[in-house]
């Protein structure tokens, strides 16, 4: 009688694991992320685009960096403009690896809210005329959360760092 309890038991786990499991890559929330992933980055970070990013980030970020601490979000606005958005001939550039996206829905009562997007993303210096050099990689966390039909990056955890084929 164990033994049939031990299967049950095992085979609700296993139901139950993929019930939240991450959407398929060609699911509508898993290509919106990716999609919302690119337009942020390039926008926000890539090209500076400040007034795009004070609107898409929540009021009461969080930002988690294995290398500079934590960050609010007047202090990640003051980073951001100090060490990524400063006039340079040598820029920092964000790239994802599309291939490590993951993607988990947050609902709640049936009602999706949030989700959470994990991957790996490689970061460059770019010079105008010269092609980009890798300088690390690291992975990422972000809680992105849907605030008036609009994705905002609510949490964000970004660690691991190492330079390019240190791991």
């Amino acid at each position: 009688m164990s033994q049939v309890i031990t299967s049950i038991l095992i085979l609700l786990l296993m139901t139950a694991s993929a019930v939240v499991a991450q959407p398929d890559k060609r699911s509508p929330l898993f290509l919106e992320l990716k999609q919302q992933d690119s337009l942020f980055f390039e926008r926000s970070f890539n090209q500076c685009d400040i007034a795009y990013l004070e609107s898409r980030m929540a009021q009461d970020l969080k930002f988690y960096h294995d290398q500079s601490g934590f960050q609010d979000r007047t202090k990640f606005f003051e980073n951001i403009q100090q060490y990524i958005c400063t006039p340079s001939s040598k820029k920092p550039i964000r790239k994802v690896d599309v291939n490590s996206l993951e993607v988990y829905p947050l609902n709640n009562n049936g009602k999706l809210y949030g989700a959470i997007q994990m991957g790996i993303h490689h970061f460059y210096i770019r010079e105008q005329g010269k092609e980009d050099i890798h300088t690390s990689t690291a992975k990422f966390t972000h809680v992105w959360l849907m605030q008036e039909g609009i994705w905002k990056l609510s949490e964000v955890l970004s660690y691991d760092h190492h330079e390019p084929n240190s791991h």
